[in-house]
């Protein structure tokens, strides 16, 4: 599921070995210069050092930004593969059903969970790792007692104490991924429903949202606990070895085993091993919450397929049209809504879809698309189908953005002479806001209806072509139809007896009968 460039990584981790070593580096050189400067020598002997930390000063800033420039490059690389792998499971099935905020937020927060995994895990800890080795060697040639006393208490403080902080927190950090899904959730529904929380009032639907965030801001807290815990336990192990490097050399010293201006160095190397410990952590609590994340984004990519996602263009085809024999259907996970449904539909006809409101019209046009699958019978579609929702999304961008969703390689030319088939007189640069908000129901209607004949569809399902329209504007939204899906066929979907009466056959799924004009009337 992970693609990461390793050469890359291993690139990444060398220069941040490179910046932690030149930190505490740094440290100890100083510690060492200002020791043997205290003797006098002549300034020849300290030259060699006085470069030698400036160097190391200056290499730490380099280094640690090229760590952090290469670190994010093989991160970048690394989500932009995992969120193209989710888009490619999303697009083999159906999100219909879907909770769209806890989708979005697998999307958007727990594919950036490997950023984290690269950027905060693997190349920090990685890092400290070799550079506590190379300075605990360091202090074992100066001083072999104190190389071992340093050796436990910095192995404790980078091992033991962040393994047990991150125990304690792993259900947390589980339950903070759960959270998240969920307040994005109540903030997606809050904000969907706007207009008819302005209406009738928002609180119940703000409440949901303090009650998530609440939840979400408790569990984090109790997380942050752990860390802070762990922050203790490295400080304590750090300044234990820090007393026990000043101990252990002084003995050293006084037996003359260990060189005077080499006690500076065993006392403060530890010290500088401070930031290079602390780092680790944060990264293995990061570690447990990225796993949690990105569990939940396996979840979305190896989830079982549910109908066929995005219907691939139809093959070109003399004979387009639609059959449905005995067709059983039903949304996922829910009880079966139509059944033992025949239905056929060709070229130049119209079938209009009736009944009340849960009988299955929507979900008989979801079986036909493909959306969901039948779970009895036989679904024969031939030629493109083209689809008109009953609250088509325009997205809030121009014109010409919402119609190339239908056909992307459309010029202009084209789209303007859609938009005067369809009956609109609109410059393609304008933008049409949120929803369509700045566009009339009409032109949005009209619009939706642009971008699904730019598809060039043999079949057309038009789900309440007349919802939210008044009478007259209705009326010449019907007419247009007419004109327009000449030749074509036709399944619509729809409550408003205006539309019923232009089709040749109705079927009323109330009732589960097929009625012929003549039947009607």
């Amino acid at each position: 599921m992970i693609i990461v460039d390793r050469r890359r990584l291993a690139g990444a981790v060398g220069l941040g070995v490179l910046a932690q070593a030149a930190a505490v580096g740094l440290l100890a050189t100083s510690a060492w210069l200002l020791s043997r400067a205290a003797e006098h020598p002549p300034v020849l002997y300290l030259l060699v050092a006085v470069v030698a930390v400036r160097a190391l000063g200056l290499g730490r800033g380099v280094f640690r930004y090229l760590e952090r420039l290469v670190g994010h490059d093989v991160a970048l690389r690394a989500q932009a593969a995992l969120r193209l792998d989710s888009y490619r499971a999303l697009a083999r099935t159906t999100w219909l059903g879907r909770r769209g905020g806890d989708l979005l937020s697998r999307m958007i927060n727990d594919v950036e969970a490997i950023q984290d995994v690269v950027v905060r895990v693997i190349v920090p800890i990685t890092a400290a790792a070799l550079v506590i080795v190379g300075a605990q060697i360091m202090i074992t040639v100066i001083a072999p007692a104190a190389g071992l006393a340093t050796l436990v208490c910095v192995a404790v403080a980078a091992g033991p104490v962040p393994l047990l902080a991150a125990r304690l927190s792993a259900g947390l950090d589980r339950w903070v991924a759960l959270l998240r899904g969920a307040l994005a959730e109540a903030v997606a529904e809050a904000t969907e429903a706007a207009p008819d929380l302005i209406a009738y009032g928002p609180q119940v639907a703000l409440d949901r949202v303090r009650r998530a965030d609440e939840r979400l801001r408790r569990a984090e807290q109790r997380a942050a606990l752990a860390q802070g815990v762990a922050a203790a336990g490295q400080t304590l192990g750090v300044g234990a070895a820090v007393i026990g490097a000043l101990l252990l050399g002084s003995a050293g010293l006084a037996a003359g085993t260990v060189p005077p201006v080499q006690l500076a160095v065993l006392a403060l190397t530890p010290l500088a091993l401070a930031e290079v410990v602390a780092a680790i952590p944060p990264a293995v609590q990061t570690l447990s919450r990225a796993k949690a994340a990105l569990g939940r984004v396996r979840q979305v990519i190896e989830a079982p397929a549910v109908g066929t996602g995005d219907r691939p263009d139809g093959a070109a085809t003399t004979r387009p049209g639609v059959r449905l024999a005995g067709v059983t259907a039903g949304w996922p996970d829910g009880p079966v809504v139509v059944s033992g449904l025949d239905l056929e539909l060709r070229p130049g006809q119209r079938v209009g879809l009736i009944g009340p409101s849960g009988s299955g019209k929507t979900t008989v046009a979801a079986t036909i698309m493909g959306l969901i699958p039948a779970t009895a019978g036989t679904v024969d579609v031939r030629g493109r189908v083209g689809y008109l929702a009953q609250d088509a999304y325009l997205f809030d961008t121009t014109v010409a953005e919402n119609l190339r969703l239908g056909r992307r390689e459309a010029d202009d030319r084209e789209l303007i002479m859609m938009l005067h088939r369809v009956g609109l007189d609109l410059e393609l640069d304008r933008l049409v806001g949120v929803h369509g908000t700045r566009l009339s129901g009409g032109e949005a209607r009209r619009l939706a209806l642009a971008r699904v004949l730019l598809t060039d569809p043999d079949v057309l399902i038009l789900d309440e072509p007349t919802e939210h329209l008044d009478g007259p504007t209705a009326e010449r939204l019907l007419a247009d139809l007419d004109r327009l899906s000449a030749g074509v066929a036709v399944l619509m979907i729809t409550h408003d007896p205006r539309v019923a009466r232009r089709c040749d056959r109705l079927i009323d799924l109330g009732r589960t009968v097929d009625l012929s004009v003549a039947e009607r009337g």
